[in-house]
């Protein structure tokens, strides 16, 4: 997620490799780290029903808390071994240890706050299990190759985390800790249908790209079957829809600055779509396929992410 390429740079030995001579891109994270925090302090905020500097003891805002300070303390053994293997897993147990500490505290446990916490819960299981079990085959993840070398680019990947967690729960954990509650409705029957066509997408685009890969005669080649074939990323499609599903579920229970988390749904879409998501995959796929006639032509006929059925 927060994976891209840096130059290579000069460094003295601090604390490891921290990069004290940094060039561009090293400067850029050293400063998104306290912008990335300062805007999950807003959603905090926003979350809580805008209790401003009170915004800590709403139990969404030590939600948020707990999100960024779970990547922090596991960031620290990750960037002593240099590994990336237990970035995604920790990631998949934050949301489910702060959804569920949500539900613990909620005052009002009503279906909606159950519904919203199992999506959370069957979500974050199945793609941390996913993502776990690919990396432990491949022994390595090439989005963290040079950064997780690097003090502050392997740290702000892990802050970015905590905000991504942030961004794509901010629904379900604010109408889980809201005190108003509202019986089901239209809201949830669309909500409900818009996360199971998603997730469905999610896990059939994961096997079939697993499936694919593992085949040896398809070594060093790009998928193009399924439905990868109608799109070029169709599992982030897929994630963009279930989360605008979970986001919907919450509408009928948001008051005041809450229904800012409803902006949850865009910012999943422009970190996948113009951050880290397909514009990185896409540019290591042009490095590894661009020029050749096949790959040329797959581009031009294959949307980047909503699917073509016709």
């Amino acid at each position: 997620m927060c994976g891209v390429a840096i130059a290579a740079c000069q460094k003295v030995c601090v604390f490891g490799k921290i990069c004290y001579l940094m060039n561009k891109d090293q400067w850029k994270a050293l400063l998104a780290i306290p912008a990335v925090m300062t805007i999950g302090w807003g959603f905090a905020v926003a979350g809580g029903s805008g209790r401003g500097m009170d915004w800590i003891s709403s139990p969404f805002a030590f939600a948020v808390l707990l999100a960024y300070c779970l990547q922090w303390v596991a960031f620290v053994p990750a960037y002593l071994g240099r590994t990336e293997r237990y970035f995604d897993i920790v990631g998949s147990a934050t949301y489910i240890l702060a959804t569920a500490m949500l539900l613990i505290l909620s005052e009002r446990l009503d279906a909606r706050s159950v519904i919203l916490g199992l999506m959370v819960f069957i979500w974050a299981l199945r793609l941390g299990y996913f993502l776990f079990m690919r990396i432990h085959k491949a022994g390595r993840d090439g989005r963290f190759d040079v950064i997780k070398n690097c003090f502050v680019r392997f740290l702000a990947a892990w802050t970015l985390q905590g905000l991504w967690i942030t961004f794509t729960a901010a629904a379900a954990w604010t109408a889980i800790a809201s005190n108003y509650k509202e019986p089901l409705g239209w809201y949830a029957a669309i909500g409900i249908l818009l996360w199971l066509v998603g997730i469905a997408i999610e896990v059939v685009a994961d096997r079939q790209k697993s499936q694919f890969k593992a085949d040896p005669e398809n070594k060093d080649k790009f998928i193009r079957v399924g439905l990868w074939s109608r799109s070029r990323h169709p599992n982030y499609f897929g994630e963009i829809l279930l989360w605008s599903g979970v986001a919907i579920i919450a509408v009928p229970v948001l008051q005041g600055w809450q229904w800012l988390v409803l902006s949850s749904p865009i910012f999943v879409t422009l970190l996948l779509t113009g951050v880290s998501g397909i514009p990185l995959l896409e540019r290591r796929s042009d490095d590894k396929w661009g020029g050749q006639d096949d790959y040329d032509a797959y581009k031009k006929t294959t949307p980047v992410l909503v699917p073509r059925f016709w």
